[in-house]
């Protein structure tokens, strides 16, 4: 069943709206008929099955037909993620929708490469949140994560204290230990914050600014994992201790 995103606007009496777009993509792409069920997820959180009534070529009618259980993660995760090379933050975005991310902050550390100016910065965001929005619609997401504007360290920093815990993989961490008492503190409702290094790893200062706010630093195992692969990882073992 196709997954569609609509603001709380489009929902009326028990009919939902598409339009522009997402319209013309069930209606000239998909090309599905009136009568066939669609799931719809509101930007509150909501989400439905729909059956589609009537349509054009720039509005899709559906009438809701029964609420949807959500498939959102019962703790909210913000991926903080050093600028990694080339097209990388494209698979990192797309996997991390996937395992139920909430928020991802694009973080510009000193060891990463690549480097954004204010056109360049607006561009890549735009295309990374269309990335999020088609990842949230395949993996049935009931909200789209918000993908932010590349930030500086400090910058990312003051958006980390509103996390509940915030949990930092290094390398020169040893023992799983300090990661299995920092998920225990993880309960539902918490807001939780993954601060995850460049190509090149955090630099001294900046594992230094980390524990001075409380961040907590965790191993990932006796491997070195890439960029692209330790926000995965970490994301994939708080699906499995939060969800149920």
């Amino acid at each position: 069943m196709y997954q569609f995103f609509v603001e709380d606007a489009q929902i009326r009496d028990g009919i939902v709206t598409v339009k522009d777009g997402d319209a013309r993509h069930i209606h000239s792409v998909l090309r599905l008929k009136d009568g066939e069920e669609i799931r719809i997820s509101e930007a509150s959180g909501k989400s439905y099955f729909c059956r589609i009534t009537e349509q054009t070529k720039e509005t899709v009618c559906a009438a809701i037909l029964m609420e949807a259980e959500g498939t959102e993660l019962p703790c909210r995760i913000t991926l903080f993620q050093g600028l990694p090379k080339s097209d990388k933050m494209e698979l990192i975005i797309q996997k991390a929708v996937e395992l139920g991310v909430s928020e991802i902050v694009p973080v510009a550390m000193t060891n990463c490469v690549v480097r954004l100016d204010g056109k360049k910065a607006a561009a890549k965001t735009a295309r990374w949140q269309e990335i999020a929005k088609s990842a949230a619609k395949q993996s049935k997401r009931s909200a789209i994560p918000a993908v932010r504007v590349p930030a500086t360290v400090k910058e990312a920093a003051e958006q980390a204290k509103e996390c509940d815990v915030m949990l930092v993989p290094y390398e020169n961490e040893e023992g799983m230990q300090s990661l299995r008492r920092a998920v225990k503190q993880i309960g539902p409702g918490s807001a939780v914050g993954i601060w995850i290094g460049p190509e090149g790893g955090f630099t001294e200062a900046e594992i230094g600014l980390a524990k001075e706010q409380g961040m907590i630093p965790v191993s990932l195992g006796r491997r070195i994992l890439r960029t692209e692969t330790a926000g995965i990882a970490m994301l994939s073992i708080l699906m499995y201790e939060t969800e149920r």
